[in-house]
């Protein structure tokens, strides 16, 4: 190879070097623009998840009769909570009830539960939750659950005393119809369900929000007045019960969505009102 040849490589090389940097310094330059020019991505909604103060445990432990309904019941919080900014945490654990763990909740959920569900030490976790403002929740059998414990008893409003056999059909006196979509009472909710009978009529103790109409079916031993969703302020924290809730089907009833919706966002502290 000659030295003019050896000159003009060299020289060839160099220049498709340079052209190699400019190139990638244009495209980086049109990148810049791009990017520049786009408009911002848009702010990402927090997931209820994101924000552990609104959290809910869901507990749904049987140590006597388990309803079918169940899973229903899990599946319907779960949309509400997706709806309400609720994050939803469902579990069978009595080991749950600790009170390291229930402090990353607002309230408790109990589904159905039935009969002992917690020791000892998980009842005092318990106590000491709502004691410190925690909520709670309870829906058809967990006026079933704890007989041997006094306190939740309380917390509840009124134990489960029995109900007629089978699913029968009443009209559902509300208290404040248009929390749930209802204009007025003089239309009232229809439901079908097991209609539970209490150990003692609550409404001395508690805020009555719906009641049963007992002359639409057999077997109620409330009197004329059965009181079977109520409210209150308990021991330092807020409990919502319904004994409503044994029936699959109920779960997909809108009215009574909203009637639960209600208590999930009073036992959270979303709202005031139950």
């Amino acid at each position: 190879m000659s030295a003019g040849s050896s000159v003009f490589s060299t020289d060839a090389r160099r220049a498709s070097s340079e052209a190699r940097r400019a190139a990638g310094a244009l495209v980086g330059l049109a990148a810049a623009a791009a990017l520049w020019l786009s408009p911002a991505p848009e702010a990402v909604s927090a997931s209820p998840q994101d924000d552990p103060d609104v959290r809910v445990l869901v507990f749904t432990k049987t140590a006597g009769f388990r309803h079918n309904s169940i899973p229903d019941a899990v599946a319907a919080l779960r949309e509400l909570g997706a709806e309400h900014g609720i994050a939803i945490v469902h579990s069978e654990d009595g080991a749950s009830f600790t009170d390291a763990n229930l402090a990353g909740y607002r309230a408790v959920v109990f589904a159905n539960t039935t009969q002992d569900v917690l020791d000892a030490s998980q009842q005092a976790a318990m106590e000491a939750f709502i004691r410190n403002g925690g909520g709670f929740l309870g829906l058809h059998s967990a006026s079933d659950t704890e007989y041997d414990w006094p306190w939740y008893g309380e917390l509840v409003g009124a134990w489960f005393d029995g109900h007629p056999p089978g699913l029968q059909t009443s009209r559902v006196h509300l208290a404040d119809p248009a929390t749930v979509g209802i204009g007025s009472d003089d239309k009232p909710w229809q439901v079908t369900d097991e209609f539970y009978n209490f150990r003692r009529n609550p409404r001395e103790q508690v805020r009555v929000i719906a009641a049963l109409e007992p002359s639409d079916y057999i077997g109620s031993t409330m009197g004329g007045d059965h009181p079977i969703t109520w409210c209150r302020e308990y021991d330092g924290g807020r409990t919502w019960y319904t004994g409503l809730g044994h029936d699959s089907r109920l779960y997909a009833d809108a009215v009574f969505l909203r009637h639960v919706a209600r208590g999930l966002r009073y036992v959270t502290g979303i709202d005031d009102a139950c």
